[in-house]
């Protein structure tokens, strides 16, 4: 388990690049819906619960989370793209 806060979470999901939910839908073989839910979406029609508990609180609340895949998975995409803009640089 691994507890963030909601803020840094969106914060996350918002420096995401574009497409990135679908790759990480694909690449964890789940619907688009349960990764957007993961970032604090509520589709549950189309898309699954991922195991994120919220308590209210400053700086968004904290974000309790039971899986950390999906974390992990968009961290390892904004490596890549950092990783893609330092090489552009030099």
């Amino acid at each position: 388990m691994r507890t963030i806060t909601f803020n840094e979470l969106r914060k996350i999901k918002d420096s995401l690049p574009s497409g990135s939910m679908h790759r990480i839908a694909d690449e964890l073989n789940v619907t688009v819906e349960t990764v957007r839910n993961f970032f604090g979406g509520h589709n549950f029609k189309n898309g699954n619960s991922v195991g994120i508990h919220l308590e209210p609180g400053p700086d968004g609340g904290l974000v309790m989370l039971d899986d950390t895949t999906v974390l992990e998975k968009a961290l390892q995409i904004l490596k890549e793209a950092e990783k893609s803009i330092t090489q552009e640089e030099v």
